[in-house]
């Protein structure tokens, strides 16, 4: 039994196409906030301010120059937690406008050729946000700039509460640190949008960023956090679960460990129903009705990573690298189901491994499992060296979409592919139990 959000999700599917397309969608889309134009909160502005943290230059042709400077800063690193003084949750409180009711040219940015927000512009614009709000967290007023490289470590949740983003109304995000490691933060962060006169909930996202010295190859430590009322301790209680539960699913993950006896016997009826029953052959298969064998369920992508998608550390921002996966697996899951799918929850975008400027970027998109109206979609991004025909894994994605109609059942054929398949029944049970 799906939760009751999940299914208002589902039926707004529809709404969606209507919604955005439709005049009325522009009615009161401007915040009055927004239109007296604070430009400090502005969204153009973040990473501007990251710039300014880090000391990073704005030209790919002093790179060298400017890493070669923040290495000296290693002296500034404390030594150990014990140095830094506790931070409280408003101390890296921080609200970003992004205007699109109030800035037509900012609009341009963000809109699709059939008048809906581009989702993955706005996987950018948290992922920037989550830096800055790590960064707010490890402030040193003593330091004109920070010796701490903050980068994403991981996506642990981003769910959507609200289907519909009109591409006309003004967005704003919050989001604050909620719970600290010794070089890891959790940042929390929440979209809403302006519209009738009100802001109404659309996404709420946590995120999880690790320190590391100014050269990246080691483990930074960071400020303390110290809650000051029972619902900050409850938020920093929630981290603390959240990093046990990513630690349970990492020691139950199907490349270490075998499947459950539930999920091993799903898997033999899947075989089951796929052998032909004329020849009583394990060699000979047969494709149910209603189905897609997985194999004929992939997309592939390839990226050249050039200075312009940089982050500022020189290094390929990872924002984009989202907003790519993103595109990608949605693109498999409009191809399908045959419709314009809906993005329903993004989980676990594990980032293994930075990618450098001048990579070659390949992007594989897999359909992994279905459920009704559901598509569950995984992409997997690795980097391509030619010079040692090397292939290394820097990311994965996780992806549920929903459908507007009933989907084809997902079959696979090896045991790899229902690896895969379990997998993503995984997630997907994740993300209905949410």
């Amino acid at each position: 039994m799906f939760p009751p959000r999940f299914l208002l999700l589902r039926s707004a599917a529809s709404l969606t196409r209507r919604s955005l397309c439709s005049p009325a969608a522009s009615k009161h889309g401007k915040a009055p906030n927004m239109a007296e134009g604070n430009h400090l909160l502005h969204v153009s502005n973040v990473r501007n301010r990251l710039r300014e943290i880090v000391g990073a230059s704005t030209n790919w042709s002093d790179h060298q120059q400017v890493m070669a400077e923040r290495a000296s800063l290693s002296s500034m690193l404390a030594e150990s937690q014990s140095e830094l003084p506790a931070k409280r949750m408003k101390d890296s409180l921080l609200e970003v406008h992004l205007p699109l009711g109030s800035e037509l040219e900012l609009r341009e940015k963000y809109l699709t050729y059939h008048n809906t927000v581009r989702f993955g512009r706005i996987l950018e614009d948290l992922d920037s946000l989550a830096v800055l709000i790590s960064y707010s967290h490890t402030y040193n007023s003593a330091l004109k700039t920070s010796p701490l490289s903050i980068v994403t470590a991981l996506v642990d949740k981003i769910d959507m509460r609200q289907h519909v983003i009109y591409p006309d109304c003004d967005i704003k995000f919050t989001g604050h640190v909620t719970w600290v490691g010794r070089s890891s933060i959790e940042a929390k962060m929440h979209m809403s949008q302006y519209r009738d006169g009100a802001y109404a909930p659309i996404l709420d996202a946590t995120f999880v960023m690790v320190a590391r010295d100014p050269t990246n190859k080691r483990a930074a430590f960071v400020n303390p956090l110290k809650p000051e009322s029972p619902e900050e301790e409850k938020l920093l209680q929630e981290g603390e679960v959240n990093k046990s539960r990513r630690t349970e699913l990492s020691t139950a993950s199907l490349l270490k460990v075998a499947p459950t006896n539930e999920e091993r016997k799903i898997i033999h009826d899947l075989f089951l129903n796929t052998l032909d029953a004329n020849t009583v052959s394990f060699r000979s298969r047969i494709l149910p009705p209603s189905s897609v064998w997985m194999e004929d369920a992939k997309l592939k992508g390839l990226e050249i990573c050039h200075p312009q998608q940089r982050n500022i550390f020189n290094r390929i921002f990872g924002g984009f690298l989202m907003r790519k996966a993103y595109e990608l697996g949605w693109a498999n899951a409009c191809s399908f189901g045959g419709c314009r799918p809906s993005v329903v929850a993004v989980d676990d975008i594990l980032f293994q491994k930075p990618v450098e400027i001048g990579s070659l970027l390949m992007l594989s998109s897999q359909v992994c499992y279905t459920q009704g109206k559901y598509i569950q979609v995984r992409v997997h991004s690795e980097v391509f060296d030619p010079l040692t025909q090397q292939h290394s894994t820097t990311n994965i994605f996780h992806y549920t979409f929903a459908s507007d109609r009933d989907v084809p059942s997902i079959v696979p054929k090896t045991y790899g592919e229902s690896m895969l398949y379990l997998d993503g029944k995984r997630h997907f049970n994740q993300t209905v139990e949410s």
